[in-house]
């Protein structure tokens, strides 16, 4: 290139000077002059596009290292405070109970040798089961509620990974997808603790109903007689 450069620096002076009748000591001067501007010139040039080059390149790492502005991270504190709420309602026997251990030893005390009331006991476990499973139910729907508002975040998050400028912002877009993952697995542990309430207060139910029945038989042929309405009834007669 600096060869052409050269010729047709040559060719100019050449071009516009004409064969005049010079001294060749003047000439040659005078090309050497344009010579040396010729190299300051193809000099400037390299500088010029060196710095575009630095230019390009600090415009990258600034692309690399920017953040997206408005990051998308779901309240996943207070969603699953309203599915611990939602499913204590009635005698419900919810997972987020403070009191649980307490409430299913009184409503479930096992097996007792002396009988009580067996159709208001009765009405107790049925009421707490059904109670369970209807919180269960509600915490099935809230999250139902919840996946409309969720689909709009993933929907906002696959736009930023097609329009992320640089690799922070992709490293952005990445993290939260992540802790959308995250959160996900969490709801969907709720969802089984709630699930699990419900199948064991109906396991209790019917384990407690068979312990009454039991304990029920025991007394009546273990215990003294009793007199109802004028006549005695003997343990096993």
């Amino acid at each position: 290139m600096r060869k052409m450069m050269k010729l047709l620096l040559l060719l100019m002076v050449v071009g516009v000077q004409g064969p005049q009748p010079a001294a060749a000591g003047v000439f040659a001067t005078e090309i050497t002059q344009l010579l040396n501007h010729a190299q300051m010139i193809l000099a400037f040039l390299r500088q010029g596009n060196q710095l575009a080059n630095e230019l390009n390149m600090y415009a990258n790492m600034l692309r690399n290292i920017r953040n997206i502005p408005n990051q998308l991270f779901g309240p996943i504190q207070a969603d699953m405070n309203s599915l611990a709420r939602i499913v204590q309602g009635g005698r419900a026997l919810a997972y987020s109970l403070g009191n649980l251990d307490q409430q299913f030893r009184s409503t479930y005390p096992g097996y007792q040798t002396t009988p009580a009331a067996y159709y208001v006991n009765y009405k107790n476990w049925s009421q707490t089961s059904l109670d369970t499973t209807l919180g269960t139910l509600r915490a099935a729907g809230l999250q139902g509620q919840q996946l409309q508002n969720e689909q709009a975040v993933i929907n906002s998050l696959e736009t930023m990974s097609q329009t992320a400028g640089g690799q922070m912002e992709a490293l952005n877009v990445m993290g939260q997808i992540a802790d959308q993952q995250v959160q996900q697995l969490m709801k969907l542990r709720e969802l089984m603790l709630a699930d699990m309430s419900s199948k064991q207060a109906y396991q209790a139910a019917m384990i407690q109903q068979q312990s009454a029945n039991e304990a029920a038989t025991e007394w009546f042929f273990s215990s003294g007689p009793v007199t109802n309405s004028g006549v005695t009834y003997w343990p096993g007669r």
